[in-house]
């Protein structure tokens, strides 16, 4: 495969993962040595400086990442900053309320006192990182309860 399109396939992988990508990931799908990729991902570092693009690939450990630079912050942060930040249904509000006044709630508990199941708003909860699982009951539970 011609260094071109290694660049391009390198290129697509870091802007669709969105976030680190480890080169072992990189070596087991384009079927490159290690030293290959490291030196083509160098020439792409080298060319997006020379070229004052406002993307840059950095290195993180035993991975990549495809980022903007730092130097363009005050440009990107407004636009961003405007993006829908994600909102909590009237439910999953309704729960937070409950486990804040009482931190060792149980999931069963919680249905009780909102007389609907929980499930839902619990996991949109963990999957914001508002609540955290702490505990399981001592009593015999199914395995999906929280």
């Amino acid at each position: 495969m011609e260094e071109k399109k290694i660049q391009s396939i390198i290129e697509s992988i870091l802007f669709a993962s969105g976030a680190e990508v480890k080169l072992q990931e990189l070596m087991l799908i384009l079927e490159i040595p290690r030293e290959k990729i490291e030196n083509i991902i160098m020439k792409m570092q080298e060319e997006y400086s020379k070229e004052e693009r406002g993307i840059e690939i950095i290195k993180l450990e035993d991975s990549y990442q495809l980022c903007t630079k730092k130097e363009n912050y005050e440009y990107i942060y407004p636009v961003i900053d405007k993006r829908a930040k994600p909102s909590l249904s009237t439910a999953a509000l309704e729960t937070l309320a409950i486990i804040s006044y009482n931190p060792r709630i149980t999931r069963a508990e919680i249905e009780s006192i909102r007389g609907v199941e929980a499930k839902a708003s619990l996991y949109k909860l963990l999957e914001y990182g508002l609540i955290t699982e702490s505990r399981k009951s001592r009593l015999t539970r199914k395995a999906d309860d929280i």
